[in-house]
């Protein structure tokens, strides 16, 4: 595989609760799905293909060495923008072993966690449940409606990052732009839709959230952290997924994949010149690139002082 980076063509999502920050002139915007399978190449000697069969023929070269042993030559990722001017739908994802119990072999589940990129004074979100929720509390308030009654709710700033785990019900708020990294599923279990109409592509899934809901799934938030010019700092990890945040501001970042990971590259402040060997790349606010595995060596140049999260296996 070739060793240059390349960017990738978001793909939307138009669902009613989204906003007007992700297209402008085209609204409700929910989702820009930035790095995932489906996205097709945008830039580069890859121009016009698509990422899932990239993987499927470089495997480790465009994974890496730690992907390809737990995935396989699948991409792992599904990273998007959500950009909410309502509430989401309360929702919990299965694990692994519940997805292919649930839906069946080649399922997989969803393990996620969300950076708030933009919070408006009063923006909220539901994550957990209250400490004194039981197994059959919460069951009793998925089935009769008073779900709302027993969820934790959180508010959040800009700078906050949440990990969420299978089986922890929750969901976003008004006023919030979060950028979430997840494992590539899409197994989404409705509890509760706000009295809107269930439709047929959006109906609740009851009987499945019952069998995943955790009323023990716990909760942790990483306020915004301090990080000196130069530094990159690990917002959090699991198996599936490592985010990293960058300031850059008037240091070069060295970086390095070591051949073990891809690296996406999302600025979310200022812009950036990003270096490999001969070739320099320069994103602005809310630009990809994804650096295959086999790039090695590369740099972060800031043209103005700049944020950069970093997403890798």
């Amino acid at each position: 595989m070739n060793k240059t980076p390349f960017s990738l063509a978001p793909e939307y999502r138009d669902y009613v609760w989204g906003g007007a920050k992700l297209r402008p002139g085209l609204v409700p915007t929910a989702e820009a799905w930035i790095i995932y399978a489906g996205n097709r190449v945008s830039s580069g000697p890859y121009a016009g293909r698509v990422l899932a069969e990239l993987a499927e023929e470089f495997g480790t070269d465009l994974l890496g060495t730690r992907a390809v042993a737990q995935t396989g030559n699948r991409f792992p990722v599904l990273i998007k923008i959500l950009d909410c001017a309502q509430w989401l739908s309360l929702q919990v994802h299965p694990n692994d072993e519940q997805a292919v119990k649930l839906e069946g072999e080649g399922f997989f589940g969803k393990t996620e966690a969300w950076h708030v990129l933009e919070a408006e004074s009063d923006a909220k979100l539901i994550a957990g449940m209250k400490s004194n929720v039981t197994a059959e509390g919460l069951a009793d308030s998925i089935k009769n409606g008073t779900i709302l009654d027993t969820v934790q709710s959180l508010e959040v700033k800009a700078g906050d990052t949440l990990f969420m785990s299978p089986g922890t019900i929750h969901t976003l708020g008004p006023g919030l732009l979060i950028y979430e990294i997840q494992q590539t599923s899409d197994l989404t279990y409705r509890v509760y839709d706000w009295g809107r109409p269930e439709t047929e592509t959006r109906k609740l899934h009851i009987e499945k959230a019952l069998a995943v809901s955790n009323p023990n799934a716990t909760i942790s938030v990483l306020h915004v952290p301090q990080v000196n010019d130069g530094n990159v700092k690990t917002l959090t990890q699991c198996k599936y997924f490592k985010l990293d945040t960058i300031l850059a501001e008037k240091k070069i970042v060295d970086l390095d994949t070591l051949g073990e990971s891809f690296h996406g590259l999302t600025v979310i402040e200022g812009q950036i010149q990003v270096s490999v060997e001969e070739e320099a790349f320069v994103l602005n606010k809310f630009e990809t690139l994804l650096i295959p595995a086999i790039c090695g060596a590369y740099q972060i140049k800031p043209l103005t002082k700049s944020r950069v999260l970093k997403a890798s296996v």
